[in-house]
């Protein structure tokens, strides 16, 4: 597979103690390349690398975004930048749209500056799902996106516009994937912007009642993190011109509802505790800057990246609810 070809690299990922961060720094550290970790951990946990903080071609540096020296520092005789750091959440924005702004909008730029001024080879980032905003149509296909819903939702772009632009003045290597709802091994249950899959498992595993905003017909394309982790190697490694400096959606095109999702949570969890099977969710209201529906076209990932889906959604869940039950119940 292409992405083997990754190995022997000085490669930074930021947001390296996240979720998707840390998953991300394992590969990479498996493929036998040097890795440099920066977090801030804000939402970053060191357990996340607990494993990885002993191997020699690990370094773990403590530093925010923000600081464009760190970033500098950060990207000395790096050859290749995963992006990951940001600070996710509609509802986080929506409380906090300053301190999203100057993360996701400052932070990202300095990124950009410290890379062109280190000639990093490729810049790879996260970009959002949430960049489709208010466009009804789906499947959410790349060239064609609506008005921003959210603080957050307009950050994300922000960044693609960044990258687009570095790329035409400076002649810079980056590459934006847009995550439609990740999930997997190492994302947070807790706190009040935890993604519904993880908070869901923790809740039902604790005997309690998830409480579903709306109606729990709404839908996502729930991707799985081996999903992500193959689409940032390969973005990393495509040689094709017309693959590089553009964006990607990063999905299984599959389409999943809240209500599905509880169901099978529940079916899961039942089978290492039967009590879970009369655990009913509670529906409340519709929250504020969510997209109705999504539903991601991977035909472009597909044909310029060689992007092929491991993990369909059930595959997906399976190994994370069995991941969460044991690592929650320890």
């Amino acid at each position: 597979m292409q992405n083997n070809f990754l190995t022997g690299k000085k490669i930074l990922v930021t947001g390296g103690a996240g979720f998707i961060g840390s998953n991300l720094v394992e590969r990479l550290l498996e493929l036998n390349n040097n890795v440099v970790c920066l977090d801030n951990l804000s939402t970053g946990k060191m357990k996340n690398l607990k494993e990885l903080l002993s191997k020699p071609d690990f370094k773990f540096i403590h530093g925010d975004i923000r600081d464009l020296k760190t970033c500098k520092d950060a990207c000395e005789d790096i050859e290749i930048v995963f992006h990951q750091a940001a600070l996710g959440s509609v509802p986080r924005s929506i409380n906090d749209p300053i301190t999203t702004n100057s993360t996701n909008i400052d932070g990202f730029l300095n990124m950009l500056v410290a890379a062109k001024d280190a000639k990093v080879k490729r810049f790879i980032y996260a970009a959002s799902s949430s960049t489709y905003g208010d466009s009804q149509e789906l499947p959410k296909v790349e060239d064609r996106i609506g008005k921003p819903l959210s603080p957050y939702a307009i950050t994300k772009y922000v960044n693609e516009l960044y990258a687009k632009v570095f790329a035409d003045l400076y002649g810079m290597e980056c590459i934006g994937l847009r995550y439609f709802n990740v999930f997997g091994k190492n994302q947070d249950p807790e706190g009040p912007y935890a993604a519904v899959i993880p908070k869901f498992i923790k809740i039902l595993i604790n005997h309690q009642s998830p409480v579903i905003n709306g109606d729990g017909n709404q839908t996502r394309d729930f991707t799985y993190i081996e999903n992500v982790i193959q689409a940032n190697l390969l973005a990393a490694t495509v040689e094709n011109k017309k693959a590089i400096n553009t964006v990607y959606n990063v999905a299984c095109g599959q389409s999943t509802s809240l209500n599905e999702i509880t169901e099978v949570l529940i079916k899961l969890l039942s089978k290492f505790d039967p009590e879970i099977s009369k655990i009913k969710p509670i529906y409340g209201p519709e929250r504020a800057g969510d997209v109705r529906n999504s539903l991601a076209s991977i035909e472009k990932s597909k044909n310029l990246l060689g992007y092929k889906p491991t993990h369909v959604f059930t595959k997906g869940i399976e190994e994370a609810v069995n991941w969460y039950y044991y690592n929650l119940k320890r």
